[in-house]
């Protein structure tokens, strides 16, 4: 099919109704890949036309941040439009915000940002809660006739490709069915591209051929600053999660972390363990995880340095995998050939190859013995050939060497293919397959900085390839040996159960994703282990609350499929356990003001015998006990708050951790109302303060709400909230 171009987005929204009708049901990528001006085209010309009807179906919307008081609005805002720069928001999502969508309009959403549409009404009764290999059948399902995405374009030799860049994710299985479906229906579709690129070209089955969008909208004044989320601090606890999960990890194996404080501390105490070793197995030794939890890492994990090194299997490529390649951590090249990877797994080739490989591939029947052309290609494709070689009537030739019969039985000419037409080393190899990527823009500029060559050890898939063993189970299963699927809960049950995406009220806090797809698949690999990281307590905004409990009214992984979880106490192995084994190992990761309340209730419903009890070792389950095991690392320089960097300036790092004291302070309503009143009173003290008073604009205030938040602010400055 022709590709029409167009200047600006309005043109193609004209266009493109004009050929599918006024119903227009528009799916979108997840997060970096929507086309804003696209999008908000749509949008604008549904709500002034009320006889289109617009469906959107997409997935975690970015924007601007926002404030919910003073204090956070004079925080967030300018650090977001600092951040964002001309980062366009969605008008639905504003409208969504202020309750404003018109109802000839449904957005719908499969996964939220954390914790963002709490309390929106609106949101929260349009989410689908869809495992993410199943979102491409639910958008078919939705009558999706519309696909649009944020493509970057390249042309070259007179040939234009575009790549799908941070999603191929949905997409590349969303086409082929609504093609399918115009073919059978007769219903016409349409596929919308928005060039921008700042988006990285990235390779595998990213690279589209023009022909795969009917409309392409393109114009320097669309260009725009990609949405890079910032990193948050990571805490004590989250670097003791961060380093009990580390040592779970095998040496040549497969990895997924997530984004996020976890997440960045999952991959901090692998990068520790691989440059500083020594240093990071006294770490262990002086916090008790190599004591309390040897078994398990013995029997799951190690402690050692990388060898083989692990390769990245993630429907997330987050910032994180850039830190682990960089550390020489993620450097393990697996291959999309079955016959190549077994016999690496095998350990019967290397990637810097023998002679002997030929004849591995001959017994695997990889190749034949009388090579064909098809051969010869694949032969090249892998490096096992060198790149000049050609097959001409059943000879090989190669500039500078002389012909040789294509004949592996006979042993003179075998020899001279393998003395003179054989490579050095295996090609085409992929330290991380990913299905969309998201991360700060210092991780944009560093795929962009890559050479193409090194661009493509990066395959960007579907996400159908990724978080399942559906399309190719074999090569899956072989080239995610011993795999680490990492990712974060809410909340344990006490029986393994676990909640990851919502509350027992009904609300959804972000979505189920890729969660369970990656948890029943690491049941289903050899070697495969589920790694479910949380912090151990939270505040609920009345009391401390344990983030273990006896039962909780909403599950996201079900029992049966309960494996590893981890806390900032310790590792619990709960794979094919009785539930009496089940209680005491969690109960040994609890945070010891609960750990008491907790066994009692096992023992009032005859879970646990009444006569055992929690180890001494595991009672010192306290945030005291974690800060005093690393402060000694933290005055070296270890673990700091932003062990990754950040985008927040030295001020606004003060002044963020003030308000996160003052909201922790102000959580419970009694001592509330006790701190609100005070400060109507109260005179803290400015001198020193100035600068942080100015870059939230408090410095002078007007009025008494101004001076009522200065106080507050100040005072949190101060120490009175620690």
């Amino acid at each position: 099919m022709s590709t029409n171009y167009f200047s600006n987005a309005d043109q193609c929204v004209e266009e493109t109704i004009a050929k599918l009708g006024k119903k227009i049901v528009m799916g979108i990528p997840l997060a970096l890949g929507k086309p804003n001006h696209i999008v908000n085209a749509f949008y604008r010309k549904a709500k002034k036309d009320k006889s289109i009807s617009l469906k959107i179906v997409t997935a975690l919307t970015l924007g601007h941040l926002k404030g919910k008081s003073l204090l956070e609005s004079r925080f967030i805002e300018p650090f977001s439009d600092r951040l964002f720069e001309d980062y366009p928001d969605f008008d639905y999502a504003l409208d969504r915000a202020k309750g404003k969508i018109p109802s000839n309009i449904e957005i719908y959403e499969f996964y939220f940002p954390a914790g963002k549409q709490i309390g929106n009404e609106y949101a929260q009764q349009n989410y689908i809660s869809s495992n993410y290999t199943h979102v491409a059948r639910d958008m078919m399902d939705h009558g999706v006739n519309v696909l649009a995405q944020m493509v970057h374009k390249r042309s070259e030799n007179g040939e234009t490709t575009f790549s799908l860049s941070c999603n191929p994710d949905v997409t590349v299985d969303l086409v082929p069915l609504m093609m399918k479906k115009e073919k059978e229906t007769g219903e016409k579709v349409a596929f919308l591209a928005q060039v921008n690129n700042n988006l990285p070209y990235m390779y595998g089955d990213a690279v589209v051929p023009e022909s795969f969008f009917t409309d392409v909208v393109e114009s320097p004044d669309l260009k725009f600053k990609l949405f890079g989320p910032p990193k948050m601090a990571v805490s004590d606890a989250d670097f003791m999660i961060g380093l009990n999960a580390s040592a779970l990890v095998k040496d040549g194996g497969a990895i997924q972390v997530g984004i996020g404080a976890l997440g960045d501390a999952v991959n901090y105490g692998l990068i520790l363990r691989e440059k500083e070793n020594d240093l990071y197995r006294n770490v262990l030794k002086d916090t008790g995880i190599s004591m309390k939890f040897a078994e398990v890492i013995n029997k799951v994990g190690s402690v050692d340095k990388f060898q083989e090194g692990l390769f990245g299997a993630t429907e997330m490529f987050v910032d994180g995998f850039m830190d682990l390649y960089n550390a020489g951590v993620i450097k393990k090249k697996v291959y999309n050939d079955i016959h190549i990877q077994r016999l690496l797994n095998e350990k019967k080739i290397k990637p810097e190859f023998d002679k002997n490989i030929v004849d591995h591939l001959l017994e695997a029947g990889a190749i034949h013995h009388h090579l064909r052309e098809s051969d010869v290609e694949y032969l090249k494709r892998f490096g096992i050939l060198k790149a000049g070689v050609e097959f001409k009537e059943g000879k090989l030739y190669l500039l500078g060497e002389e012909p040789v019969v294509a004949d592996l039985d006979n042993l003179d000419t075998k020899d001279k293919i393998l003395d003179h037409f054989l490579g050095n080393y295996l090609k085409d190899g992929h330290v991380i397959h990913g299905g969309f990527f998201l991360g700060p823009n210092k991780f944009y500029n560093w795929l962009n900085s890559l050479s193409e060559d090194e661009r493509k050890l990066f395959f960007m898939t579907s996400v159908g390839g990724i978080n399942q063993l559906y399309w190719s189970e074999t090569i899956d299963t072989l080239q995610r040996k011993d795999a680490r699927f990492i990712n974060t809960c809410l909340y344990v049950t006490m029986n393994g159960g676990v909640c990851s995406d919502g509350l027992e009220n009904g609300e959804i806090i972000s979505g189920v994703g890729g969660q369970y797809n990656f948890v029943a698949m690491s049941h289903a690999i050899p070697g495969g282990r589920s790694i479910l990281k949380l912090r151990a307590t939270r505040y609920d905004g009345k009391k401390l609350q344990s983030n273990i409990m006896w039962n909780y009214g909403h599950i996201t992984i079900p029992r049966h499929l309960r494996d590893l979880i981890v806390t900032e106490y310790g590792i619990a192995d709960l794979r094919g356990k009785a539930d009496k084994d089940i209680i005491k190992e969690l109960l040994k990761i609890t945070d010891s003001r609960f750990q008491e309340e907790l066994l009692s209730i096992a023992k009032k419903y005859k879970k646990v015998e009444k006569n055992w009890q929690i180890p001494k070792e595991f009672c010192q389950n306290t945030p005291d006990y974690v800060t005093s095991k690393l402060k000694p690392y933290k005055e070296k320089g270890y673990f700091d708050k932003f062990p990754f960097g950040t985008d927040f300036t030295e001020e606004e790092i003060i002044i963020g951790g003030a308000l996160k004291k003052l909201k922790k302070a102000t959580a419970r309503k009694p001592r509330a109302i006790k701190i609100l009143l005070s400060n109507l009173v109260a005179s803290p003290r400015v001198k020193g303060q100035e600068k942080y008073l100015e870059r939230m604009n408090l410095l002078k205030p007007k009025g008494f709400k101004e001076r009522f938040f200065q106080k507050l602010l100040l005072r949190s400055l101060n120490g009175e909230f620690n």
